[in-house]
């Protein structure tokens, strides 16, 4: 099962990036979602191989899960892989610039189970698919729409 979600950003090419890739920003956010999050690499510019760890509450249950920023090509493309039990999940976000002051951001989630919980899951993830595609959306819209007020206020 894979989720995509496509929005149109007014603001520039770089400032989008700017802003995706502002993982002080994205962190803070985490955390006020009640999601522990800590940087694990000791990198000291944004590039592929920079990991977190991060713990969270998921069906009632305290989860983690490590991620890692394994593909950085700005201003175009970043590729994250993420692992938590038994599920892998691959996220890749696209800019292409629509024009000077536009932006398309594509964003696409891959989870692969790789143990049997992890395909059950999945299949109750199926049989929610719409659901869980529509909420996947109404986020991506909800952050495209901040990146967008956050490139007005600088600009």
């Amino acid at each position: 099962m894979e989720l995509t979600a496509n929005e149109d950003i007014d603001a520039p090419l770089d400032a989008v990036f700017a802003a995706v890739t502002d993982f002080d920003v994205l962190e803070r956010s985490a955390l006020r979602r009640g999601i522990d999050v800590r940087r694990t690499d000791r990198m000291f510019e944004p590039g592929a191989g920079m990991t977190w760890a991060t713990t969270f509450a998921f069906r009632g249950k305290t989860r983690t899960a490590t991620i890692e920023l394994t593909r950085y090509e700005g201003p175009e493309s970043l590729a994250f892989a993420g692992t938590s039990g038994g599920l892998d999940v691959g996220v890749s976000i696209e800019l292409v610039a629509l024009s000077r002051s536009r932006t398309r951001l594509a964003m696409k989630v891959a989870p692969r189970p790789r143990t049997l919980s992890a395909r059950l899951l999945m299949q109750s993830m199926k049989l929610a698919k719409g659901n869980i595609g529509k909420r996947f959306r109404v986020r991506i819209a909800e952050y495209a729409k901040d990146i967008e007020d956050r490139a007005k206020r600088i600009a």
